[in-house]
């Protein structure tokens, strides 16, 4: 059984991220009050994704293969989830809580994680599908910690990337 483990937000750029135990995911936005629905973050306006998401069993490999410690979301992720993997979930719907999501792409570690995290090494250690993906939020609803992911099924992608396209042109 797939579930959210933790959920993470923050309102600006490079900001720590906080815990919080429910929130609402807004169609094609993103989760209210995080810092890329608002706008505000590092890459607000280059390559933001409205949510993304990284698996609880990889923070444990970084822990255990590097000595990183980054169970306090300095993966800056928002949703840990633990029985899944997340990279099987691109391409696919899936459902939490009340919404549904769609996975959209990989999201590779970069040079700012590892400045804001505050310690060498961070970037290389989520490497190889460690560092989670991008998802879209197909349907508005709340989740919660503790929710099951429910999968329903492949997407052909085409909404996704026209949403995008839409969001990037100010539409």
């Amino acid at each position: 059984m797939a579930t959210v483990e933790t959920i993470y937000t923050t309102p600006e750029g490079s900001a720590p991220m906080e815990t919080v135990e429910e929130i609402e995911a807004v169609e094609r936005q993103g989760l209210r009050g995080d810092r890329y629905m608002m706008g505000t973050g590092y890459y607000s306006g280059m390559d933001e994704c409205e949510v993304t998401l990284i698996e609880s069993e990889a923070i444990e490999e970084i822990h255990e293969e590097y000595d990183i410690d980054l169970s306090d979301g300095r993966h800056r992720r928002n949703i840990v989830t633990r029985g899944v993997s997340v990279q099987e979930l691109l391409d696919q719907q899936f459902r939490i809580g009340e919404a549904v999501f769609e996975g959209t792409r990989p999201r590779p570690p970069c040079a700012h994680v590892e400045q804001v995290a505050d310690e060498s090494g961070v970037a290389r250690a989520l490497k190889n599908h460690r560092g989670g993906i991008c998802v879209s939020v197909v349907e508005g609803g709340d989740l919660h910690v503790g929710d099951e992911l429910e999968p329903l099924g492949e997407t052909d992608g085409e909404d996704v990337a026209d949403a995008i396209k839409s969001r990037l042109m100010g539409q």
